[in-house]
């Protein structure tokens, strides 16, 4: 039995990394993704999605761990990095835009698969925290969307906008002034995106709608508005981060009944949130809510670090625990597929790429280590082993059987 369980993995090791290593349409052929066999919601076929090539600090990580005869462990490393998820755009210096995402759709198309590009230039992103950076200014951001556009054609894509871009404004984070200057020039800059993006004859546009331990409903609902989420397919929950697929759907079901109030004239405030009794909320949406709940604004949710929830950190421990940040003993969740069984939803994603670092972590000490990890973490979008390691192994549902 024993044998025969190590040359298993080894098959799942020599299989799944020719996927990451290789680029054409015989790798993607023997992908972990969703099959695109099979219906979806509403009986139409369910979705392939894209594999793009892994993080080489993954390949390396592999290449470690199987030198070391920890078969298993480079097994799930190998399944993880080898499940669809989203590639990042990120503006970053010395890469030509329109090229990076030409390139991703068309290795998308040799796969036959959808790919989910995660746009990430705003400026003023992440409100100068550990991923900061983006464009100098809202003209400088449209040159660059225009780009994305260009790249982009008429190739298929499911466009990620923008994480952070509604849920941390810079109004939320003291970056801006008294006139509110530069959260205006935010929704503006959302606005062009999902116009420019949105009127590609393959693309659909999702805006960050943050997740279920955040905003409430009523606050996030005038941002998503404000932001264009009328033009666009719908909004996304829960990037990079861990709320549980129970409370992601209970959120997303309120955000789109009050989304569907508020197109009908309601003001958004009077709508029930995450924190009503959930019998109480569902009478509120058949009482108030006249549209059919199959014409409400979908979502996608980011299911990628999810498998455990939430993490909870020592009580009193910690000036500020940062328990969005690298969080310990977490596990992937569920994997990616646009078969949902739900009709607000269209998609389960993995936005964030799990084994990328969040940042340094220091939870309000002087670091230089994050004192609940006892260790120096690797910059935002660096891989992390350990973490990789972490949750690959709590994946639920698990990454082997």
């Amino acid at each position: 039995m024993h044998s025969r369980r190590s040359a298993r993995i080894k098959g799942v090791i020599a299989g799944a990394a020719a996927v990451a290593l290789l680029t054409g349409p015989t790798a993607a052929a023997a992908g972990a993704g969703p099959d695109s066999a099979g219906k979806g919601k509403g009986g139409q076929a369910t979705e392939r999605l894209h594999i793009p090539p892994a993080n080489p600090g993954a390949l390396q990580q592999i290449a470690s761990l199987v030198k070391a005869g920890q078969w298993k462990d480079a097994a799930l490393i190998t399944r993880m990095v080898t499940t669809p998820q989203a590639v990042w755009l990120t503006g970053q210096e010395g890469h030509d835009v329109r090229k990076d995402a030409r390139r991703v759709v068309q290795s998308a198309k040799l796969q036959r698969a959808l790919p989910v590009l995660s746009l990430y230039n705003v400026p003023g992103r992440d409100c100068a925290q550990y991923s900061d950076g983006g464009a100098s200014d809202t003209a400088e951001y449209q040159e660059w969307v225009d780009e994305v556009a260009k790249g982009i054609g008429k190739r298929r894509a499911l466009i990620i906008l923008e994480p952070d871009s509604l849920a941390l404004m810079p109004s939320d984070c003291g970056q801006d002034d008294e006139e509110g200057t530069l959260t205006a020039a935010r929704f503006d800059e959302i606005n062009y995106a999902v116009d420019t993006l949105g009127a590609l004859p393959g693309t659909t546009v999702y805006l960050d709608g943050g997740h279920s331990g955040w905003h409430s409903v009523n606050s996030i609902v005038p941002r998503l508005i404000e932001g264009g989420v009328d033009n666009a397919r719908g909004y996304y929950l829960n990037p990079s981060n861990y709320q549980t697929d129970e409370d992601l759907a209970r959120y997303g079901r309120l955000i789109s009944g009050c989304l569907a109030y508020a197109s009908a004239g309601g003001d958004p405030e009077d709508c029930p949130n995450q924190w009503w009794e959930q019998e109480e909320a569902q009478d509120w949406l058949d009482s108030n809510v006249t549209a059919d709940p199959a014409d409400w604004p979908s979502f996608v949710t980011d299911t990628s670090r999810n498998g455990l929830g939430p993490w909870t950190p020592p009580a009193d421990t910690y000036p500020d625990a940062q328990d969005w940040c690298n969080p310990p003993d977490r596990g992937a969740g569920m994997r990616p597929t646009t078969d949902t069984g739900d009709p607000l939803i269209d998609a389960h994603l993995w936005i964030k790429i799990p084994g990328e670092s969040d940042g340094e972590c220091l939870r309000g000490t002087d670091g230089p280590e994050d004192p609940e990890r006892g260790m120096v973490l690797p910059g935002a979008g660096q891989w992390f082993p350990e973490q990789a390691l972490e949750l690959a192994r709590y994946a639920q549902p698990p990454l082997l059987r």
